[in-house]
């Protein structure tokens, strides 16, 4: 049965334009849900991102209150807290490899992905067949403290397990690299140096690690004092409320891998800062991975900006850019093109560098 027309055509009209209005008003009344829908499936989704990102903001105010929310350092299984003795590891030697995530990040980062973005943890352990074990800090300490502290943990892993573990690979992201760095040098300097798991260490994987500092945190830094020196209520109210930022954001202005630094009087010069050259480990090769935003490398911008986050010079570092390095230094760099800080942590590429290199 076809719809009446009028003369004018406007009967056969009315009904099809009514149809379509109702149709938007509907999709308009439902854009709210889907909304709160699609906020509340994303938040589910990365909700474990939660208490990372507080304590990389805070970390060191919660952990001085002795605040519950303040995360300790430890290895993790299903999304848990694992004691080194219940790790449980048995077997034949097996190359292990330990994960550090960054700034404001978890263990999730190197275990989580779709088929398009396939995380390198399980992939290696599958392909690989290496052991993965995964670290979460509190990255609002400083960085020499998490050093410490993973130099330790390090330690009692190859003491409760001096037959399961065999060559030791550490591969760390952003800030995680800088841990790693501090580690091996409070292994290598602290009273009953050298640690255990020194002499396992195989080798060492630094993905966009801020080796030389962060232009962002020095930018925050200089904002800061400029403020303070304007010296009047708005700016002082400003100049404080950005110091709050945590001791570890702090410590990646000049990429600080030592406590004495810190601790200097001088450590918040803007010219000239003490800061201890930690050198490569002797004997372990070191695998600098370096991404850019560019289709290039060797320009000023890929220097300065390099993934975003990090800079290209500083994400090599004088020390591993070294020309003249120790003659038992051993430094591999690889620069990514095209490539963002975070995407360093599910490119093709990047895993089959760590796979052929491990």
């Amino acid at each position: 049965m076809t719809e009446p027309t009028s003369p004018t055509g406007d009967s056969a009209d009315r009904p099809s334009r009514w149809r379509r209005f109702s149709a938007a008003a509907r999709r308009a009344v439902s854009l709210p849900v889907q909304g709160l829908d699609y906020l509340y499936q994303t938040g589910q989704a990365y909700r474990h991102f939660t208490l990372p990102i507080l304590n990389g903001a805070i970390g060191d105010q919660l952990a001085a209150r002795q605040d519950y929310r303040a995360i300790q350092m430890s290895f993790r299984q299903l999304g848990a807290d694992i004691a080194v003795a219940d790790l449980a590891l048995t077997g034949p030697p097996l190359t292990t490899v330990v994960f550090l995530h960054g700034l404001m990040g978890d263990e999730m980062i190197w275990q989580t992905g779709s088929p398009d973005t396939p995380r390198y943890g399980p992939l290696l352990q599958r392909e690989a067949g290496v052991r993965c074990l995964y670290v979460r800090y509190n990255s609002g300490l400083h960085i020499s403290e998490n050093g410490e502290l993973l130099t330790r943990l390090l330690t009692e892993l190859c003491a409760i397990y001096p037959e399961a573990v065999g060559p030791l690979v550490l591969v760390g992201h952003s800030m995680g690299g800088l841990v790693i760095r501090s580690a091996g040098y409070y292994g290598t300097h602290g009273p009953d140096s050298p640690a255990p798991w020194i002499s396992r260490l195989r080798s060492v994987f630094l993905l966009g690690v801020p080796n030389d500092g962060s232009f962002l945190e020095q930018n925050s830094h200089l904002t800061s004092v400029m403020l303070r020196k304007i010296n009047v209520a708005p700016t002082r109210f400003l100049s404080k409320a950005m110091d709050q930022r945590s001791n570890g954001i702090k410590d990646l202005r000049h990429a600080l891998l030592v406590a004495q630094d810190w601790q200097d009087p001088h450590a918040d010069d803007v010219l000239m800062p003490p800061r201890t050259v930690v050198p490569p480990l002797p004997g372990v090769p070191y695998h600098v991975l370096v991404g850019s935003l560019l289709k290039t490398a060797g320009s000023a911008l890929h220097h300065y900006f390099g993934d975003g986050l990090v800079g290209a010079g500083s994400a090599v570092g004088r020390i591993f850019g070294d020309p003249a390095p120790p003659p038992d230094a051993q430094v591999y760099t690889r620069v990514f093109a095209q490539q963002s800080h975070a995407g360093l942590l599910s490119n093709p590429e990047v895993y089959q560098y760590l796979r052929e290199h491990l």
